[in-house]
C-alpha cells in the first residue's frame, strides 16, 4: 500500500506541476510533446516567487524517482495516464468512483499485493533453504571441516593458546567477518576498525556454541546452519534462512565470575 500511495503522491505532484507550468506558459506547455521539448520548456520555467520554486521542485524531484522506477510501473500495471486522469477528476470533483468504490477497490488491491508479496517471500526463503543445505553437505566433505552435534561447521584457521576457553555466560571481544554463501559480505568489524564486545549468551547459537570451541587467540572459520543464525526471519542484509560463513579471531575474554567481582568491589 505504501508503493501505492507513493505512485499517487507522486502522480498527483507532477499533474499539479503541469498544471501550473500550463497556466503560466501555455504557448511552452502546447509544444511539450516530446521528451526533449519537456526539458526545453523545463529549463525556461521563470518563477515568481520562493513557494513557486518550491513546487517546482517538488514535483521534479518526484518525476524524477517515477521516472527512475520506471520498471516497478510496468511490474504493477500502473497505467500513469489514467493515474493522472483520476487524480485531476477527483480535483474538480467529477470521479466516476464514488469513495466508497474507491476505498474498496484499494484495499482489495493492497491485499493482493500483500498475498504475492507473501508468495514471493515464501518461495525465495524455500529456496534459501535448500540452497543453504546443498552448500553444507558439500562443504562437510571438505578437508578440516569438522561438524558439531548441533550442525555448526568449522575450520581452524590458526591455533590459539589452547588453554583459555570461553563459556557461555562470559563476554568476549573478536574481530569478525561475515559473508553468505555467495560471498556478499553483510558485517565487518574489522572494517568498522573496532572489534566487537559482547556476552556470549546474547548472540546468535552458532556464535554461542561456536567461540566456545575457541581459545584466546584463536582464529576460527564457521559455516552456521540457517537454524543456528536468523532462521526465516530477513534482515536488511541477511535474507531469510540464510547460511552465515564467520571468520572470527578470538582476540580477549571476559569470565563472568571476574566481572561480577568489580561490580561488587
Amino acid at each position: 500500500m505504501k508503493k501505492l500511495i507513493s505512485i499517487a503522491v507522486a502522480g498527483a505532484l507532477i499533474v499539479g506541476c503541469n498544471q501550473q507550468q500550463a497556466k503560466e506558459e501555455p504557448a511552452k506547455a502546447a509544444k511539450a510533446t516530446t521528451e526533449q521539448a519537456a526539458k526545453t520548456d523545463a529549463k525556461a520555467t521563470e518563477f515568481a516567487n520562493e513557494m513557486e520554486k518550491v513546487s517546482y521542485a517538488i514535483g521534479a524531484f518526484q518525476g524524477s524517482r517515477m521516472k527512475d522506477s520506471g520498471n516497478e510501473f510496468e511490474e504493477l500495471g500502473i497505467n500513469l495516464e489514467l493515474l493522472k486522469k483520476g487524480f485531476v477528476e477527483g480535483v474538480d470533483g467529477k470521479s466516476t468512483m464514488s469513495q466508497e468504490e474507491i476505498q474498496t477497490l484499494l484495499t482489495s488491491y493492497q491485499q493482493k499485493l500483500q498475498a504475492q508479496a507473501k508468495e514471493k517471500q515464501e518461495k525465495a526463503s524455500a529456496e534459501a533453504k535448500a540452497t543453504g543445505l546443498a552448500f553444507l553437505e558439500t562443504n562437510s566433505k571438505k578437508d578440516g571441516v569438522k561438524v558439531t552435534e548441533s550442525g555448526l561447521q568449522y575450520e581452524v584457521v590458526q591455533k590459539g593458546d589452547g588453554k583459555t576457553f570461553p563459556v557461555a555466560v562470559d563476554r568476549v571481544k573478536v574481530h569478525y567477518v561475515g559473508t553468505l554463501i555467495d560471498g556478499a559480505e553483510f558485517d565487518s568489524s574489522v572494517k568498522r576498525g573496532q572489534p566487537a564486545e559482547f556476552a556470549l549468551n546474547g548472540v546468535i547459537k552458532g556464535w554461542t556454541e561456536g567461540l566456545q570451541l575457541m581459545s584466546k587467540g584463536s582464529k576460527f572459520r564457521f559455516y552456521i546452519p540457517s537454524e543456528l543464525a536468523y532462521g526465516e526471519r530477513q534482515l536488511p542484509t541477511i535474507p531469510a534462512n540464510s547460511v552465515l560463513i564467520f571468520d572470527v579471531e578470538l582476540l580477549d575474554i571476559f569470565p563472568a565470575a571476574k566481572e561480577e567481582e568489580k561490580k561488587e568491589s
